[in-house]
């Protein structure tokens, strides 16, 4: 930007230097003097000026790239970062258009002249200075027909940001209301919605279209009186420098130079017209991207209570690798989800969670991982509250397979490495083998590189299910959160994830939520959830015995 704005005040120097010179060619020409000296000068500062031009501009447009590549890189590590909840309040396609349409304005605003406006101040100084020089009266006429331009001009131009940041809320508008529609496609297209969501597209994009119209039309009112004011001040010179030449007053040569001075004059004045109308185009679009940035990341608490560095990845003896303490937790909307959940997973034990849907298993699972702040109670892991454990550390002992288990577009072999970078071929071939996926992946003559398709759509519910699951058994975790592992998979492939399942915990803990009970019943704890509270607690025998619910349950699934 420093070098730009050094550009262009050299610039306005060969600018200002040019009217003078070709007056001093005019006067040449009338006296007979000789043209070559005066004519050579003007060639060599025309030259000279449309050389730091043209530098000037691929120096703005590098940095206009610079800013909006620093500006994404900003915003995408802080939308990465941010807390589970921002993103449950948030919607995707909203978030993507920050980072996308909104940075664009932005290079925008540094290329339009913002920078310019620097050597243009330079010049319109110089050019108001030298018309001093050469006539008063002429320069009077001017500045009276620019000012009331310039009036007009900066009072339209308020609204332009107030609608341009309004423009730029629709258009994300738009782009959530497209992500949505392309998420769940398959889905429009089987209940014959797709007409619906293309109107309701459709509609988002008009919205944007009117917001979008809307500032255009103070912008084409903008232009239009500048343009005026300065045909007007163009009109009036003309017509009284003539007058006074015709009087004597001043000569030809001083009036060419004082109408080139005048389109020195006009010159940056169109620019701070552009830039200003840029700008606040600009700043509406930085307003948006501003409300991500003020937005807090995920922090470790560590930080704040100064507690340990590490996460053991087995506790002493006699304490639980994991231990809920009369944990509690509801939404900031007040709904509460649990409710003094207590509950401790001994290290290489398996434990299960199950009840009625909304009996708050997964939350468990969330709370677990750190994805959201607890309203009462403790979590400890190997006798360590986890708010004095950074959750990067934490997390490092944590394998997490979610219920929709997500498969990252890619390929098989990235899909594995997200956990464990460094892991080998066999390796990843042997976890493949571990979840039945050997024969999956070996269809591609590609191997390990077979694509997997947007969001995995090339891979069953199974086959998803349990290539989130062998990308968890990668990393090696101390504790294996499983949340209804087997809702996908038939009887053959439940039954050889069991025995998977079974040896993973020869060497680490398992947290499995389910609802399929046969998944469970071997556990060594089935804790039994409703309505966020424990109701029971025990191996499956036990609660046969002991709980209605869970013999509810059980009895609905032939297990009884």
């Amino acid at each position: 930007m420093l070098l730009a704005a050094g550009l262009s005040l050299v610039g306005a120097a060969a600018a200002l230097a040019q009217p003078a010179l070709t007056g001093r060619v005019i006067s040449a020409v009338g006296a007979g003097d000789p043209l070559l000296p005066a004519v050579a000068a003007l060639v060599v500062v025309l030259v000279a000026g449309a050389v730091l031009n043209a530098v000037q501009s691929y120096v703005l447009q590098r940095t206009g790239e610079g800013v909006v590549l620093t500006t994404r890189r900003t915003v995408a590590d802080r939308l990465l970062r941010l807390p589970v909840a921002e993103y449950d309040r948030r919607r995707t396609g909203d978030l993507m258009s920050r980072v996308g349409a909104d940075t664009t304005l932005l290079r925008a605003t540094v290329t339009s002249g913002v920078v310019e406006v620097v050597g243009s101040a330079v010049v319109g100084v110089g050019a108001l200075v030298a018309m001093v020089l050469v006539d008063v009266w002429l320069l009077l006429v001017t500045v009276a027909a620019v000012a009331v331009g310039m009036t007009v001009v900066v009072l339209s131009s308020r609204r332009i940001r107030a609608l341009s940041r309004r423009a730029q809320e629709e258009v994300g508008a738009m782009t959530a209301a497209v992500e949505r529609a392309l998420s769940a496609v398959r889905t429009i297209r089987a209940s014959g919605a797709t007409a619906r969501e293309v109107r309701a597209v459709g509609a988002s994009a008009e919205r944007a279209y009117r917001a979008g119209v809307s500032v255009a039309r103070v912008e084409a009112f903008v232009a239009p009186a500048g343009s005026i004011a300065v045909q007007g001040a163009f009109l009036a010179v003309l017509g009284l420098g003539g007058y006074r030449v015709a009087t004597g007053s001043i000569a030809v040569a001083d009036l060419v130079a004082f109408i080139l001075y005048l389109f020195l004059l006009v010159m940056p004045l169109g620019q701070a017209i552009s830039a200003w109308t840029q700008l606040q185009t600009g700043l509406g679009a930085l307003a948006r991207i501003q409300e991500v940035l003020v937005l807090d990341p995920e922090r470790d608490d560590v930080a704040e209570v100064g507690g340990a560095t590490t996460a053991p990845r087995r506790p002493a003896d006699g304490v639980p690798l994991l231990e809920l303490d009369d944990v509690s937790f509801a939404y900031p909307d007040g709904t509460q989800v649990l409710r003094g959940v207590s509950l401790s997973v001994p290290a290489g034990s398996r434990v299960a969670l199950v009840g009625p849907s909304g009996a708050g298993k997964s939350t468990v699972l969330a709370l677990v991982e750190g994805f959201y702040p607890l309203t009462g109670g403790t979590i400890r892991w190997a006798g360590t509250d986890v708010r004095e454990l950074p959750r990067a550390a934490l997390r490092a002992q944590l394998g997490y397979v979610e219920q929709e288990a997500p498969v990252l577009a890619g390929t098989v072999r990235e899909n594995l490495l997200l956990a464990a970078p460094d892991a080998g071929d066999d390796e990843l071939w042997a976890v493949l083998a571990d979840v039945g996926l050997t024969a999956v992946v070996q269809r591609s003559a590609r191997g390990l590189d077979v694509p997997v398709g947007d969001e995995g759509v090339l891979l069953s519910g199974g086959e998803r299910q349990r290539l989130a699951i062998a990308r968890s058994l990668l990393s090696r975790p101390a504790l294996l959160l499983l949340d209804e592992p087997t809702a996908s998979l038939d009887a053959r492939n439940e039954n050889l994830l069991r025995e998977t399942l079974a040896a993973a915990a020869a060497d680490r803990a398992l947290l499995v939520v389910a609802h399929r009970l046969s998944t469970v019943l071997d556990s060594d704890q089935i804790v039994v959830l409703d309505g966020g509270r424990v109701v029971a607690r025990g191996t499956h025998a036990e609660l046969v015995e002991t709980s209605p619910l869970y013999r509810e349950l059980a009895t609905a699934q032939l297990l009884v």
